[in-house]
Formats: C-alpha cells, structure tokens, sequence
C-alpha cells in the first residue's frame, strides 16, 4: 500500500461529498478539485547580487519539498539595470501527494507562525476559481533556518482550482482549512 496524504484522503472523504451537496451538481465530475499549487518569489534585488538567486532556490526548494528553478527576465528594461535573460525570480509548482503534503504544512504549521494574524484576505481571487495568496516573510516556514536567511523575503502561493467560479473555489479551499476573514 503506498502512501496517501492526509488532506487526499480527507478530499475523497469529506470534501467532495460535501461539495456535491452543497453545490447540487449533476455529476460528480463536476465538483471543483485544486489542480496544483504554484510558488512564486520575486527577487528583483538579483540584478545586483547574484548569490540572492541560490539562496532562493534553496529556500523555494526547502519550503516545496522539490527542486525550485530560476525565471529570468523576458526583455531589456534600461532603467532598472535589467538585461533579457537575467534571472529575476524563483517558482517551482506543486502537484498530486507533493501539493497536498504542502497544503497540509501551510494550513496546519506556517499560516500559525504569520505575526499578528487575522485570517487570510478573501480579494485574491481572479474571477475563475483560482487564488492566490501573499506571504510577506519566507520565514513563516519551519523549514526555514533563521540564522542562514540573508535577507527577508516574501512570496505568493496560488491555488489553481476546476472551479468555475469564485464561490465554489472558495467553498473548496475553507473546507481544506484555509482560514479567511470577513466569510460567514
């Protein structure tokens, strides 16, 4: 028997009976599932010190639990120093056991750690399903070393969802534990 994530289970269980329910879908392949969580850090500073782009991928690649990889710029921007090609950034995407394993560490372990606060913003939405989410430091997560971080960073986290609407993504991500403010 190989191994199965708990928030897996839980969706097979819990959530998609629930949300067949709630929504009064005629299928069952109707009911919205999150298709993969994408993880983005923007290091604009990178133009100047290139040891920010390793550091990154490492830290991306810690917080993911697999490998993260640089984006570089897609065009020359004079003003800021910027040539075609540089590397700008660090993502890394998130799918099936990798993806749940993260949803559960984010819900259950980091959102905690986030300093003052007060449940996470419901203006994320794109109008089709999807959310994304801002994290303002890198260190919220556990498996972040304090004393090896150069430099306080922040990054966003999207939930890609089958979701057709935002009620329905919005539906899917609070019954796997995402805690928003100003919901009922």
């Amino acid at each position: 028997m190989s191994y199965i994530p708990r928030l897996k289970t839980k969706y097979i269980e819990e959530i998609h009976p629930q949300l067949l329910k709630q929504f009064e879908f005629k299928s069952p392949m109707q009911v919205p599932k999150l298709l993969k969580i994408a993880l983005n850090q923007g290091l604009g500073d990178a133009i100047t010190d290139k040891k920010l782009i390793d550091g990154g991928i490492t830290e991306m690649s810690l917080i993911a639990g697999q490998k993260a990889v640089a984006t570089k710029s897609k065009k020359d921007i004079s003003n800021f120093k910027l040539r075609k090609g540089m590397p700008i950034g660090v993502r890394v995407t998130l799918r099936q056991n990798q993806m749940y394993e993260f949803l559960d560490r984010l819900v259950s372990v980091s959102i905690p750690r986030i300093r003052d606060f007060r449940g996470i913003n419901d203006k994320g939405f794109d109008g089709r399903g999807n959310y994304t989410l801002g994290i303002t430091e890198q260190i919220v997560f556990p498996e972040i070393v304090i004393d090896k971080v150069n430099k306080i960073n922040g990054l966003d986290v999207t939930f890609v969802t089958s979701a057709k609407n935002d009620t329905e993504a919005i539906a899917l991500l609070k019954a796997f534990g995402l805690p928003f403010k100003n919901q009922k």
